[in-house]
């Protein structure tokens, strides 16, 4: 197995993946290559975890609530292990992402980055670009005028 990024990178990754709208990761691997096959570690199953959150960002950590989440693990024929972790209840989503960071892992690394990962960051970043163009739009600026006063 060929190290093809560090920590920051898979981190990266897998984030981009575990955002990507349903089925989005799967079209972009599918039109890139065949799926390769696999065996599971651990088969995609649903659960909840605790989410925590910190007043103003800086303060004492505290439990906000429980989310839904998908995992599994799976193991490629030359041994590279893939996990995933995907917000919700989707599992083929989380296969996907699962294969394709196992997929990072190896050789095909370039052509997954090229074919799903960068599409996936191009089309997560232009959303959220429309987003922050929508609310920009509805901002309205207060301001005081002096009255003649002292």
């Amino acid at each position: 197995m060929k190290d093809h990024g560090g920590t920051e990178d898979r981190r990266s990754w897998m984030g981009i993946l575990a955002r990507a709208p349903e089925g989005r990761a799967a079209a972009c691997l599918d039109a890139a290559i065949a799926r390769p096959g696999f065996t599971w570690l651990r088969a995609p199953e649903i659960g909840t975890v605790m989410v925590r959150g910190r007043a103003g960002g800086t303060g004492a950590p505290f439990n906000l609530g429980e989310t839904t989440v998908t995992r599994c693990a799976l193991k490629l024929a030359d041994g590279t292990v893939g996990h995933a972790y995907i917000q919700g209840r989707r599992k083929a989503d989380a296969e996907v992402a699962a294969l394709c960071d196992a997929l990072m892992q190896t050789e095909d690394a370039a052509r997954i980055r090229g074919a799903v990962i960068e599409p996936l960051q191009t089309e997560a970043d232009a959303a959220r670009a429309t987003r922050a163009r929508k609310a920009a739009a509805t901002k309205v600026d207060f301001f005081t005028m002096v009255r003649g006063e002292d």
